[in-house]
């Protein structure tokens, strides 16, 4: 028999001592649309759920002169509405705005993606591309982890019991910078991704890269960070040797699958193509700005 307890504390101190004093399995719960899935095929086992949407400081989000703090648990359908950050950060608000349906970002969260940890999440990448943070909390007090380091394996994360994410940072970006987040997958919408690229850029006034990021999902057991990829387009404008030159980096980093959405070589493929493309988008951006 299944025997569930639930929790929705209302502070970050009382959702920490529930989940390090749980005496059986706990979860805490940003959203749940992974979390009630998995836990359907439960058999003879206990579970402690901790609904972090109670938590005020957990479901905001605000830009200022250091750049984003992103509440965890605010739903994607609220930061699709947010115009200030989808100005500032256009890839990561994409990348958000392409998990599951319209009912399901009414509950999903970026802060559930990243501690979900699939490998073809796709505010992972976006996230890296922006050199995003993940200030944590636990019983031990705070600690930074930067998100390409966060995700440790297929479904696992480097949160220690009692810990959760208080807040995702991703620091303002320089000037003429700008990010973009592309995936594929087999049908129209409503699917995980094959591939995954997330790049940022930033330009000099004459048009050239001085700095880049390229992190790239679905295409092995993390998201990865690229920097054979991003080595690639700095210093150039951006033509078509540097991108494509980024598309094979990318590629060549790649260690995908062979399974029924897609064999080893066509992902390779496929992300080297999704690189090539995020990165012209974000170039193209960083212009306008």
């Amino acid at each position: 028999m299944v025997s569930v307890v639930y929790e929705a504390p209302e502070t970050i101190q009382d959702a920490v001592a529930l989940l390090a004093g749980a005496e059986t399995k706990a979860n805490a719960m940003a959203g749940g649309t992974d979390l009630i899935i998995q836990m359907s095929g439960l058999v003879n086992e206990s579970r402690l759920v901790v609904n972090l949407k109670k938590i005020p400081e957990l479901m905001s989000a605000v830009i200022n002169d250091a750049g984003l703090e992103l509440g965890p648990s605010m739903s994607c359908a609220e930061l699709n509405t947010r115009e200030d950050i989808k100005a500032v950060y256009p890839g990561l608000v994409e990348a958000a705005y392409l998990i599951g349906s319209t009912q399901v970002q009414g509950r999903a969260s970026v802060g559930g993606n990243l501690c979900n940890a699939s490998p073809a999440a796709d505010t992972i990448p976006a996230l890296i591309a922006n050199k995003a943070q993940c200030v944590i909390v636990g019983p031990s007090g705070e600690r930074t982890v930067a998100v390409e380091d966060f995700v440790t394996g297929v479904g696992q994360n480097c949160l220690e019991k009692g810990e959760i994410v208080r807040l995702i940072t991703v620091p303002k970006p320089e000037a003429n910078t700008s990010d973009a987040y592309l995936r594929f997958i087999p049908r129209t919408e409503m699917d995980i991704a094959v591939a995954g690229a997330g790049v940022s850029v930033t330009l000099n006034s004459e048009g050239e890269c001085t700095a880049a990021r390229v992190s790239i999902g679905a295409v092995a057991t993390t998201a990865l960070l690229v920097p054979e990829a991003a080595n690639a387009l700095i210093g150039t404008k951006l033509d078509d040797a540097a991108l494509q030159a980024a598309a094979d980096a990318a590629s060549a980093a790649s260690n995908p699958i062979t399974d029924r959405r897609g064999t080893i070589e066509y992902r390779k493929h496929v992300v080297g193509v999704l690189t090539r493309r995020a990165a012209s988008i974000a170039a193209e951006r960083a212009r306008g700005k």
